[in-house]
């Protein structure tokens, strides 16, 4: 089911009459969990089983975690103080045991499911006949998200949180549709409050869910899919492209991907809305940031906030020294690219990003030593000199994210400058393709981004917003211009591999 057609439409409006017509929390949990398995099926109806054990196995284990076996000491007078401590020394270290028991059984799935064909081609080369089909098929839509979730649920109750006392509260927590394949990433506890407290519906509540809807498919179709044609034209035809095609062509996939992912996470945050129910932001303009470390607050923000909660955090953070603080970011940003995929390249792009925060936080140690430096980066020369650097280093690391197999990636590195392209490629590509020229089509590129940067400023410099019935006015715009602009054959989510 796609999300951008008229059955998710019919799917979404069904779903929502049903849900506002029951009054009973309960109810509205379990049409919540009957929806969302519903449309986990149409797309992959065999990992449904799979999906509900292992929800059930993450409830089981976190009301474990959560149970406080032990009165309080002050009533449990048969009890010495050193009995006491003992025994909630001795709960604590199972506690911990529970917790790692539950990171791993949802480690070892996510590492089976994402990385085992791929380490056994790397291994025994010719042992699986199509292994970038077979990864394909084997792989539960959603599985990364799905597994961060629960171990951050996990970590959570360990840490104090309650855990859930309703298996359909959970279930409806994690299958829920709206994020269920592409996020954003949701703490239980957040939407579990949200449940309880339920928001009815307003003309501006329905006003913004419709928006976010309208504008994430106008994100997707009218401008991520086109520039989609463009970066997989020039993208699968390395040996024949020039250095300008390369470079247009990486400039355009790195905003193809961002309103591709951002697309998305509007339309689920728009259909959560209309739910009663607000999920986080994932994105605030990343393009527009001056520092890597900017980036990560910017960029896929639930994934950063998992990052430093449960790994960067956990192994000291910034708190023994520099040093280590640069080691542990090297070792995020790794784990970070391992878990958009088995190949080595994205392993490359992980760390790639992990030196670059490395470097930027040891640039922040030097600035601060040297009053100069540090007033040269908020000058308006250094603001866009560090704008120039931080959006280089990200558009050129796209190149991995775009390009696992290191062979095509290498090769793009090495024609980026100087690489005459093939005269008929061009033509094929840019006249009865595009039907634009290299030039226009990087026009277009500028335009598109100085259109993002007036968006910028809107938001965030003039805090300025539409109000409910402009946007009411909008929405049906934009649904017609996605019908009347959308490429024959709309592109899968990118971050659908993921």
């Amino acid at each position: 089911m796609n999300l951008i057609s008229i059955l998710y439409g019919l799917f979404l409006l069904s779903v929502l009459g049903i849900y506002w017509s029951v009054a009973q929390q309960k109810l509205r949990l379990w049409t919540l969990l009957i929806a969302s398995i519903v449309f986990y099926a149409s797309l992959q109806l065999h990992y449904v089983p799979l999906l509900l054990v292992l929800i059930f196995f993450n409830f089981r284990l976190a009301k474990e975690i959560g149970e406080q076996t032990l009165k309080p000491h002050f009533l449990d007078w048969q009890l010495s103080n050193e009995e006491w401590h003992l025994a909630q020394f001795d709960w604590n270290r199972r506690r911990l045991k529970l917790l790692w028991l539950g990171i791993f059984v949802n480690v070892f799935l996510l590492l089976c499911f994402k990385y085992l064909l791929p380490l056994l081609e790397f291994f025994f080369p010719g042992i699986i006949s199509s292994p970038a089909e077979s990864f394909k098929v084997i792989v539960p839509l959603g599985i990364s998200f799905f597994i961060f979730e629960c171990i951050a649920y996990l970590v959570d109750v360990y840490r104090g949180a309650p855990a859930s006392e309703e298996f359909v509260q959970f279930a409806a927590y994690k299958f829920f549709f709206v994020k269920l394949i592409s996020g954003p990433i949701t703490r239980f506890h957040s939407l579990a409050n949200q449940f309880k407290n339920h928001r009815f519906l307003t003309p501006e509540i329905v006003a913004d869910g419709l928006w976010l809807i309208a504008r994430g498919a106008v994100k997707k179709v009218i401008l991520a899919d086109h520039l989609g044609i463009f970066v997989d034209l020039c993208f699968g035809n390395l040996q024949r492209a020039g250095s300008t095609d390369l470079w247009l062509a990486t400039v355009a996939y790195g905003f193809q991907l961002y309103l591709d992912f951002s697309g998305y996470v509007d339309i689920a945050r728009g259909s959560a809305l209309l739910c009663g129910l607000v999920l986080p932001e994932n994105f605030d303009f990343p393009y527009f940031s001056t520092s890597i470390a900017d980036f990560w607050r910017r960029w896929h923000i639930t994934l950063g906030d998992w990052l430093r909660n449960y790994l960067y955090f956990p192994l000291g953070g910034s708190r023994q020294g520099l040093d280590r603080t640069c080691i542990n970011l090297i070792i995020v940003m790794l784990i970070a690219g391992i878990w958009h995929g088995a190949a080595l390249s994205f392993m490359i792009w992980g760390v790639f990003h992990g030196l670059a925060l490395a470097v930027h936080r040891l640039t922040d140690a030097i600035s601060d030593r040297f009053e100069d430096i540090e007033n040269f980066w908020q000058q308006p020369l250094g603001t866009i000199l560090a704008w120039l650097v931080t959006q280089f280093m990200v558009f050129t690391s796209w190149i991995w994210f775009r390009l696992p197999n290191l062979k095509d990636s290498s090769l793009v590195f090495q024609h980026l400058w100087g690489f005459s392209g093939d005269k008929q490629f061009a033509q094929k590509v840019y006249v009865e393709a595009l039907n634009i020229t290299q030039y226009q089509l990087a026009i277009l590129l500028v335009i598109l981004y100085i259109a993002m940067a007036g968006v910028y400023i809107f938001h965030r410099t003039l805090k300025l917003q539409f109000n409910w019935p402009i946007k009411l006015v909008f929405v049906p715009l934009c649904f017609y211009s996605v019908w009347l602009l959308a490429p024959e054959g709309s592109l899968p989510y990118i971050y659908f591999d993921f």
